[in-house]
């Protein structure tokens, strides 16, 4: 489906980034024209072309994506795994005039009265694929994205505190790459808003799922500046300013940034998050973005409420999550006898 934007979405659009980020994104532009693709944490290019296709680990025909597994050979002549994750951008207001006018093919599938179906086969400047890269990818990144089965688990306070604290605790989960962006050694251009605020400050970035060449899947993070909170288990009144600050200031930037208003934002947090250093999300209202349903999305409106009315609340109450069937985590709960 296309939208279109407003026209103080479009200003706020196009006003936003700055002229050296301007820069950098046609750089970008042009690398993708050539084919290439940055490897993280290095200047050269990915060689995409030269992937060996292993095997498809899961697809999404809600996301319009593919999460495939591939082997490349190194310079050494190592072979190393990597994960692509292919999706299909969202359509652009300004491109579907070109879009209808310069299509390379049209195929009738069905006709019915006043309805008919058609393959249209748009032309190559117009055919984007967001390509994100994991590379070079452990064991751990092929099993998250491999499609698996799912179970609910209810987790009570003491079954935080006796399989998944020490579960966290047990595993090597790296966020230095959120370090990194609260030290400005890395995105630092990306920064959208930032409260310096040791205790109750945070940073607010586009989240890379967002390409930010439209509003309909807007999606930001906000990543608190203090490091001793991992997730909402550890939230108490201590943290309420911060959690404030975060919905606020958040609300705002955005509305200045994007043209976006409160009223048409998903702020939430995750239980059990993606990384284990707090953070909130901020997505478009209208976009079903990964993660926001209801076992694993928690407003954040409603946890400040929660925390100001009982400040042990998530120390007191059970919660609920999702858990694939190979992940660690849920081993721990069967071996407990909780599933």
């Amino acid at each position: 489906a296309v939208s279109a934007l407003s026209p103080l979405s479009r200003a706020a659009m196009a006003e936003g980034p700055e002229p050296k980020r301007r820069r950098e994104e046609e750089k970008e532009a042009e690398e993708e024209k050539a084919g290439a693709e940055a490897a993280p944490g290095t200047a050269e290019p990915f060689p995409l072309r030269s992937v060996r296709l292993r095997r498809l680990l899961r697809d999404s025909a809600r996301e319009k994506a593919a999460f495939v597994h591939g082997r490349v050979v190194g310079a050494s002549g190592e072979e190393a795994d990597a994960v692509l994750i292919l999706e299909k951008t969202p359509f652009r207001e300004e491109q579907i005039e070109a879009l209808l006018r310069e299509h390379t093919g049209l195929q009738l599938q069905a006709a019915n009265d006043i309805y008919s179906t058609y393959r249209l086969y748009p032309p190559p400047r117009l055919s984007e694929i967001k390509t994100t890269v994991v590379y070079p990818a452990t064991e751990k990144h092929l099993q998250k994205y491999l499609r698996q089965e799912v179970h609910l688990i209810r987790e009570t306070w003491e079954d935080y505190q006796n399989i998944t604290l020490p579960f966290i605790q047990s595993q090597s989960f790296s966020i230095q790459w959120v370090y990194n962006i609260l030290e400005k050694k890395a995105e630092a251009d990306r920064i959208i808003h930032e409260n310096p605020d040791p205790c109750d400050g945070f940073v607010l970035v586009p989240d890379f799922k967002w390409n930010q060449n439209q509003l309909e899947d807007l999606y930001l993070i906000a990543l608190i500046q203090r490091r001793d909170v991992k997730s909402l288990r550890d939230i108490t009144a201590e943290h309420l300013p911060l959690l404030r600050n975060i919905l606020q200031e958040g609300k705002e930037a955005i509305a200045k940034r994007f043209g976006v208003p409160g009223s048409r934002l998903r702020i939430y947090l995750h239980y059990q998050p993606s990384y284990y250093h707090l953070h909130v999300h901020f997505t478009a209202l209208g976009y079903e973005a990964p993660g926001s349903s209801v076992e694993r999305a928690h407003l954040l409106e409603d946890v400040i409420d929660n925390v100001a009315q009982d400040p042990a609340h998530y120390q007191r109450r059970a919660l609920t999550f999702a858990l694939r069937a190979d992940e660690p985590l849920l081993q721990k709960f069967q071996e407990a006898g909780r599933v």
